[in-house]
């Protein structure tokens, strides 16, 4: 990760935050028409796993644009095992498609298989995936949903507390912008402090998981105001840290997460669930965009942005209804 200074607008939302100015609903964006065709091309898809909402929507927004713009998907799912990614990456390297987009994963690991990708003449595309070998990165703008989610939890917080915080995924780059965002804002407001050891989500058994490692964290911290919140940079581990505290009967607590899983918004919608906000992305849309970017590539035109960026909403208590109506219309 670069290092990052505090930067004027980090310390304005923080300034907002602590006051207690909260951030809207912001309209979803939607596709664009103006796509070429990719009748006769081959499209290789190589994604890391699909068993999350996220990781699925994407995926298969991919697919369906492929054929839809009358290409040919040739899509691998890696069910999460990087050695089994890294063998389909071979794969569809000797099968030379005409494109291959790349979707996730363990960054220091892929990167030579992504730069073999390019040493062998094929473009590449890669959705939530930094690397200097893709042409296109498609993704969410993880510094903001990193900023504003942080700031959301400081200003329920009322700037102060103890919070845990899940990071078992920092070789993600996504995960990795979001966790050092949370850290930039703390800065702001020292009297909210990480409670260490921080804990590791895990997949498979996310959810089982990271309700076992709260229940021990709760049981440690057993008295009201021991423990304000629990972060982590995707939702599903904010499930079963949910889960969770509201077995244990603990009011005073509230999650935090990202990607806006369904029954992750509905959770935050239930005014009486510890779920107190969500980042929701639009993953669906992200997978179609990153098509799209290719197919542009594919009929000449060479000036695709390093990055495209689709816009995500912060779903809290007070907006979540509205907010559930945007992400259904988007994604």
């Amino acid at each position: 990760m670069q290092s990052r200074t505090m930067s004027r607008r980090a310390l304005v939302a923080a300034t907002a935050a602590a006051t207690g100015i909260v951030w809207s609903v912001c309209a979803m964006a939607q596709p664009q028409a103006d796509v070429p065709t990719l009748k006769g091309k081959r499209v290789g898809i190589t994604v890391v796993g699909t068993e999350h909402y996220w990781d699925l929507r994407a995926y298969q927004g991919q697919i369906d644009e492929v054929k839809r713009l009358g290409g040919t998907p040739i899509a691998l799912d890696a069910g999460r095992n990087d050695s089994r990614q890294i063998a389909q990456i071979q794969t569809l390297i000797a099968q030379k498609p005409d494109v291959i987009i790349e979707q996730l994963g363990n960054g220091p690991v892929l990167q030579p298989w992504l730069r073999k990708i390019r040493t062998a003449g094929i473009p590449l595309f890669t959705v939530d995936t930094i690397s200097p070998s893709s042409l296109n990165d498609t993704t969410s703008d993880n510094y903001n949903i990193g900023e504003k989610l942080a700031l959301q939890m400081a200003s329920d917080l009322g700037g102060h507390g103890k919070i845990v915080v899940f990071n078992g995924f920092y070789s993600v780059p996504v995960c990795a912008i979001r966790y050092e965002e949370l850290k930039l804002v703390l800065k702001a407001f020292p009297d909210i402090t990480i409670i260490e050891p921080e804990l590791r989500d895990v997949i498979p058994n996310t959810v089982q998981n990271a309700y076992a490692q709260v229940t021990d964290m709760l049981a440690k911290y057993p008295h009201d105001g021991d423990v304000a919140a629990v972060w982590s940079a995707w939702d599903v581990p904010q499930v079963g840290a949910t889960q969770a505290i509201a077995a244990a009967h603990r009011t005073g607590i509230r999650t935090y997460g990202v990607d806006g899983s369904p029954d992750v918004v509905k959770m935050v919608a239930d005014p009486n669930a510890p779920a107190g906000a969500v980042v929701a992305q639009q993953p669906y849309l992200i997978g179609k965009t990153a098509v799209d970017n290719a197919a542009r590539y594919l009929a000449g035109d060479h000036q695709v942005p390093l990055y495209s960026f689709v816009p995500s909403v912060l779903v809290t208590k007070a907006n979540a209804a509205e907010a559930a109506k945007s992400i259904a219309q988007g994604d």
